[in-house]
């Protein structure tokens, strides 16, 4: 294993350096802010305003050394979290195979619909959402398989200020315009049996789910391939919390639009997709001007075609490498045979996905629903695994978890647990 640089044996990075090796966190962060973002959390501030900024915070907390494991791991022993998987046991990367290839095509199915919803504003109703969700995702897999992922990887930071500024600047005027709810109204409380398919589906997505934790150890990986000794174990780190940093702010953004712009206004977010499409450029034009709607549409839109691509990319080259390894000799490192199968598994993603669409018919918020539950509880599984990898012989001592992120995991296995024992108890007999 080639020797890593420590961080104090290099000078001050200059700002060009920063943009050359952003990447894999800011991927991680565009396949991230979606369904969880522009849905979840607009919809808890919607329903319970401000109650659940805490637990988005603690959630986003409490999933981090789970997610920075992916860049600390494949810095630290130069292999993907995928060969840790199957150096911790076969059995173990069956099943991390196994869960991959049904969240794919949930998620793919999840987020072209809300890309394909958000399409039908500029197409009008000439189109049901199951077929702009079709467009979107033919597109996608045309814009991967002509080898435009490196376009992907130089405009996705773009998109995502642009977001970013887009979401900041109407939750300031929001909040100098002052929430629309009366004095007397009395919101709803989260904390309550009957809330939890909710707290469960909002914490599945948020930020992200965990397993997109293998996608940016293959990405950085290419990245570290690509650049070499430029970017180091402190770099990898710098790309990864900019991006996890970001989506966690995003969220809370979200939170707060639709605390102050839809709670306590009576309106319910639509279940339809085209519908709720234009719910969410209505909430921004309401605070930022009618101006503004064009320009938030193309936003929201590029924001979602590029988290389609990035869940068609992630998934496919986690499972390639899955595969891969799966047909080499139990614990054995990388091959450099690892996208062997990525593009194949591009195109069943897609068909299977547009599948599911069909069979959800354009009920945009049960099929995104449906997905984030079934993050939440695979999560624990992920969280697990990825907490196990930094035991293994190929990390350095000096690269292992601290007190306090061990700490901070185990706390994090626990909440998943006992949030799942709880999910289960409210399915079986109180739902």
């Amino acid at each position: 294993m080639a020797e890593l640089v420590d961080a104090a044996e290099k000078g001050p990075r200059s700002i060009s350096h920063y943009m050359r090796i952003l990447g894999p966190g800011i991927l991680g962060a565009a396949a991230a802010i979606g369904g969880s973002h522009l849905v979840a959390s607009t919809q808890a501030g919607a329903i319970y305003g401000w109650q659940l900024v805490g637990l988005i915070i603690v959630v986003n907390l409490l999933k981090y050394p789970f997610f920075q494991i992916g860049a600390r791991y494949t810095m630290a022993a130069d292999e993907t979290l995928i060969q840790g998987y199957d150096r911790i046991g076969r059995g173990y990367l069956y099943l991390f195979t196994l869960l991959n290839i049904f969240a794919s095509v949930v998620s793919t199915a999840g987020v072209a619909m809300l890309c394909g919803s958000i399409l039908g504003l500029f197409i009008g109703d000439d189109l049901s959402v199951t077929q702009l969700s079709m467009i979107v995702l033919a597109g996608s897999l045309v814009f991967l398989i002509t080898g435009h992922y490196k376009t992907l990887d130089r405009v996705t930071k773009w998109i995502i200020v642009g977001l970013a500024i887009a979401t900041v600047t109407a939750v300031f005027i929001a909040l100098n315009q002052g929430g629309v709810a009366t004095p007397d109204f009395v919101a709803p409380s989260p904390w309550n049996l009957a809330a939890v398919g909710f707290l469960v589906a909002l914490m599945g997505w948020m930020p992200a789910p965990i397993e997109l934790s293998s996608w940016n150890s293959v990405w950085l990986r290419q990245k570290k391939k690509a650049l070499g000794d430029e970017l180091d174990y402190r770099d990898a780190l710098v790309d990864f919390n900019v991006g996890y940093v970001t989506s966690t702010l995003l969220a809370i953004a979200f939170v707060a639009l639709g605390a102050l712009v839809l709670h306590g206004s009576g309106e319910s977010l639509a279940t339809s997709g085209i519908a709720f499409a234009h719910q969410l450029v209505d909430v921004y034009a309401s605070v930022m001007g009618d101006w503004s709607r064009w320009l938030i549409a193309l936003i929201a839109f590029l924001c979602m075609f590029s988290t389609t691509v990035t869940v068609l990319d992630g998934y496919s080259r986690a499972l390639s490498e899955c595969f891969v390894q799966l047909g080499q000799h139990k614990g054995s490192g990388p091959t450099g045979h690892g996208a062997r199968y990525t593009y194949p598994l591009m195109v069943v993603m897609g068909l299977v996905g547009a599948l599911i669409i069909m069979f959800f018919k354009g009920a945009l918020l049960a099929m995104l629903e449906f997905a984030m539950i079934s993050a939440f509880i695979s999560a624990l599984v992920f969280a697990w695994l990825n907490y196990r990898l930094m035991k293994l012989p190929q990390v350095p001592e000096r690269y292992r978890l601290g007190g306090g992120m061990v700490a901070l995991s185990w706390a994090g296995i626990l909440f998943f647990a006992g949030f799942n024992l709880l999910f289960g108890y409210w399915y079986l007999w109180v739902k």
